[in-house]
């Protein structure tokens, strides 16, 4: 199968360039950059030297591509560019996965006040959320646009969702604290991310109205039967890569650590990409760097009647291009794991 990334210099692109070249199922046959056009592949990402087939970055013209024989395209640009992409493809009849926010959330509205004008509102019914492990298996034969979950929302839903949904935890309380690497604010010449602006600091940002919040209780909401709302505060960490989350909820009446952990094995159980860890155990970023896993834990605090929730992932991996690659997989009938493990 033949697939292209549009936007493929940037730190989810590179990360897709690299999987993509290595998977067993499919020829990468276009990558695309404005900025890079007509440059060889290997000289804008030297680790795929010798691996690169050849490829050149072609210009990233929406028209062009959509009259390519490519089956599949990732797109690994912001928001708000990746809409005039789709309008032109899934038209055209090529399959879309997006990696921006574009399409993640159904809800016009609440993407406006997050993002501001939409540029393919009229995609947003054809297109669906997928988060492997949780999204009901009919995406595969329905979809033609997927929009891949959020890094952060991936660290936060995986753990969630199947306790809201069994009435492990309660909907009232809920506070996820989040810290996430440098790379996730993307590639970009910002003072604020220079090496000696962010070594040796940490801070929160984005309080009470960070973008992922409408992506996180509009999926919980949906999986789980009923509306949720949580208090989230994300932080930028001094490090290049990867989220640690910790959520603390107030268990239901009766629940306990083993229901917690039976509420996630009978969702998770056979599941590559999520381990539970023992509780006590918690989880580490530098474990799931360079991979597509996220590592999850619980404890149960008898002084507040709180659960606390810690879950590692890479975000450029399982938190962007892993999970796209996964997705990618289980719509074309190819095994989850292919360019993965």
């Amino acid at each position: 199968m033949k697939v292209g990334i549009v936007g493929a210099s940037g730190y989810s692109g590179e990360v897709l360039v690299k999987l993509l070249l290595r998977h067993p199922r499919v020829t990468l046959a276009a990558v695309t950059s404005r900025t890079h056009a007509g440059k060889p592949l290997a000289a804008v990402i030297p680790a795929v030297r010798g691996a690169d087939h050849g490829l050149t970055f072609t210009d990233s013209d929406p028209a062009a591509l959509a009259k390519t024989d490519i089956d599949l395209f990732f797109l690994a640009l912001p928001h708000g560019a990746a809409a005039t992409y789709a309008k032109a493809l899934v038209p055209a009849g090529k399959r879309v996965i997006d990696l921006s926010a574009d399409f993640r959330i159904a809800d016009l509205a609440t993407y406006q006040k997050y993002y501001g004008e939409h540029h393919a509102p009229e995609l947003l019914p054809h297109a669906r959320f997928v988060l492997p492990e949780l999204t009901p298996p009919a995406w595969k034969t329905e979809a033609k646009l997927i929009a891949a979950p959020g890094c952060y929302p991936t660290s936060i839903i995986v753990p969630l969702a199947p306790l809201l949904k069994q009435g492990v935890i309660t909907r009232e309380h809920i506070v996820v604290n989040s810290c996430s690497g440098i790379s996730g604010a993307g590639k970009k010449v910002d003072e604020t991310y220079l090496f000696v602006e962010r070594a040796e600091s940490m801070k929160a940002y984005g309080l009470v109205k960070h973008r992922h919040l409408a992506e996180v209780e509009e999926q919980l909401a949906l999986f789980s039967g009923v509306q949720t709302i949580i208090q989230f505060n994300p932080h930028l960490a001094p490090m290049r890569r990867g989220i640690a989350t910790t959520i603390t909820v107030p268990a239901a009446p009766g629940a306990t650590i083993d229901s917690l952990y039976a509420a996630w094995r009978s969702v998770y159980a056979g599941r590559p990409f999520v381990q539970l860890l023992p509780t006590g155990e918690t989880p580490d970023t530098a474990h799931t760097i360079d991979t597509n896993r996220v590592d999850m834990s619980a404890v149960y605090d008898p002084r507040t009647k709180n659960f606390v929730i810690t879950t590692a992932e890479d975000n450029l991996v399982k938190g962007a291009s892993g999970q796209a690659v996964q997705i990618m997989n289980l719509w074309s009938g190819f095994a989850e794991t292919d360019g993965l493990l």
